[in-house]
C-alpha cells in the first residue's frame, strides 16, 4: 500500500490529533467514521501502541506508516472498511493481509466472544508483532475489561493459496490491492449474504454476496495500495496451500469465564446508558456505559455547568398547564389543537381553579429550588477557577475506576481463579 498525493483520501484527509480521542473526533467530523459502534472500538485501542515507540510521535496522523514489513493503513482507510463491513456480534471474520492486528483486534471488540476472527499475513516477523500488541492490549490497557473480545487468530501464508475447500466467511478484507484476475477467488471466500471490502482497480470496493452466483458492487474511495504478493512456485512444484487458522469449541471453563464477566459488567452498569441519550456511544448496548471511551466519559468530568430550562407540568382534569415563566397555554388530547368543547370547558371550570393555583405554587418552588442548586454550581465552578489562578495548575481529572476489576477482586473466590477472571492482567 502506498500513499499517493493524487488521492488524498489514501491518508492525510483529516487533522493531525494530539491523542487516540482527538484522531477519533477528526474523523467523526469529516464523517469517516458514521456510526456509534465503530466509533467505540476505534476510541477502545490508542493506534500509537501498535507504532514502534520511536514513531509514536506519528501515530495520530492521518497516513500510512511502514517500517521494514510492519505497517498501519491511514486512520481514514480503516473507519472507512470498518463502516463498510457492517460488523455485528457472533459474525466470522476473515483478514487477508493481517500485519499488525490492529483492524482485527478492532473487528474482535464488536464480534465478540462468539464470533471468529482469523487473518492472514506474508511475514511471520509480522505475525509475531501482532501477538505481542494483543497480548500487550490484553493484559495492559484499560479498555479490555469493557468489552468482551473475538480474540484474533493468525496463520503464515499466502491469502492466495487457500484451500478451496475451506469454509467461507461472513466478513473479509483484503489489506492489498487486488488484481482483477483475482476478484472471483476473493469473492468465493464468502457465504451468501456476506460481505467483501478489498481495493481492487484503485477503488476500495464492498462487495456483497446475494447468492451463490450473484454479488453486488459498491465502489466506495480511490485508494492506492500496493498489489498482493502472487506465490511463487516452479511449474513443476505443485502449490503450497496455507490452512486457515481451526475453529475450535470453547470449554466449558472458557464459557463460564465469560459469563460471569458479562454478568459482573452488566450489574457494574447501573443502567447508565439510559440516562446519557443523544444516540452517543453510552447508549448503545447493556454493561458498555461505564466504558468511558469518549475523552468527555466518565474518565473525565465536565466542568462547565449548563443551565437546565426547567418546566412544571400539571394535569388538571383533562387540561395540561406548563409553566416555564411564560404565559400558560392550553393543550388538548390532540396536541395543541383549539377549540375546546365549552360545556366541558364550563363543568370543569370551577373544579379546576383551585387546584391550579396550588399546582402554581408548586411550581414556582421547585423552580426557586432549581434555580438556588445551579447558583451554588455556579458558585462551586468560580471558586474552582479562582483556586486555578492561584495555583497556577489546571485541575488534572482523575483516573478512571474498572468496575469489574473491583467487582472480580471482591469475589469470594480462591486468588488464582481470581487472577483467571481478570485474564492475568497487570492492572
Amino acid at each position: 500500500r502506498r500513499a499517493s498525493s493524487r488521492k488524498v483520501r489514501m491518508g492525510g484527509a483529516v487533522s493531525a490529533g494530539e491523542d487516540n480521542d482527538d484522531l477519533i473526533d477528526n474523523l467523526k467530523e469529516a464523517y469517516y467514521i458514521r456510526t456509534d459502534l465503530v466509533e467505540r472500538a476505534f476510541r477502545a485501542i490508542d493506534r500509537a501502541d501498535y507504532y514502534l515507540d520511536e514513531y509514536r510521535d506519528n501515530a495520530y496522523k492521518d497516513l500510512a506508516w511502514r517500517h521494514g514489513n510492519i505497517h498501519l493503513s491511514a486512520p481514514c482507510i480503516y473507519s472507512e472498511v470498518m463502516e463498510a463491513l457492517e460488523l455485528h456480534p457472533g459474525l466470522s471474520f476473515l483478514n487477508l493481509g493481517s500485519g499488525t492486528g490492529y483492524l482485527s483486534t478492532m473487528v474482535g471488540l464488536i464480534l465478540g466472544p462468539f464470533g471468529v476472527n482469523h487473518g492472514i499475513e506474508l511475514h511471520a516477523d509480522v505475525i509475531e508483532y501482532a501477538y505481542q500488541k494483543l497480548d500487550s492490549f490484553i493484559k495492559t490497557s484499560d479498555s479490555f475489561d469493557k468489552f468482551e473480545l473475538c480474540e484474533p487468530s493468525f496463520v503464515v501464508g499466502n491469502c492466495l493459496e487457500i484451500p478451496p475447500e475451506s469454509r467461507h466467511y461472513d466478513r473479509v478484507y483484503c489489506g492489498a490491492g487486488v488484481q482483477k484476475e483475482h476478484e472471483e477467488y476473493m469473492k468465493n471466500l464468502l457465504k451468501v449474504g456476506g460481505i467483501l471490502v478489498m481495493p481492487l482497480e484503485e477503488k476500495l470496493t464492498k462487495i456483497i454476496r446475494t447468492g451463490a452466483n450473484s454479488w453486488e458492487t459498491k465502489k466506495i474511495i480511490s485508494v492506492s495500495f500496493a498489489p498482493l504478493v502472487l506465490p511463487k512456485h516452479s511449474p513443476k512444484n505443485k502449490p503450497k496451500l496455507v490452512p486457515l487458522p481451526k475453529y475450535e469449541v470453547r470449554t466449558l471453563q472458557e464459557l463460564a469465564r465469560i459469563c460471569i464477566r458479562h454478568t459482573l459488567r452488566v450489574t457494574t452498569d447501573g443502567g447508565d446508558s439510559q440516562s446519557r441519550g443523544r444516540g452517543s456511544s453510552f447508549s448503545v448496548g447493556r454493561g458498555l456505559a461505564a466504558a468511558g471511551l469518549h475523552k468527555y466519559g466518565p474518565r473525565f468530568k465536565r466542568r462547565r455547568v449548563h443551565r437546565r430550562h426547567c418546566n412544571a407540568l400539571m394535569l388538571a382534569t383533562r387540561q395540561v398547564v406548563a409553566s416555564s415563566g411564560i404565559a400558560a397555554a392550553s393543550l388538548d388530547s390532540n396536541n395543541n389543537q383549539e377549540g375546546r368543547v365549552e360545556d366541558e370547558e364550563a363543568a370543569g371550570e370551577r373544579q379546576v381553579r383551585q387546584p391550579m393555583r396550588g399546582s402554581r405554587r408548586a411550581g414556582r418552588g421547585r423552580l426557586v429550588e432549581e434555580e438556588e442548586t445551579v447558583e451554588e454550581e455556579e458558585v462551586e465552578e468560580r471558586d474552582e477557577e479562582e483556586e486555578e489562578k492561584e495555583t497556577g495548575e489546571l485541575l488534572r481529572p482523575q483516573p478512571a475506576v474498572n468496575l469489574l476489576r473491583e467487582r472480580i477482586l471482591g469475589l469470594p473466590l480462591p486468588e488464582p481463579l481470581k487472577m483467571y477472571l481478570l485474564y492475568y492482567r497487570e492492572k
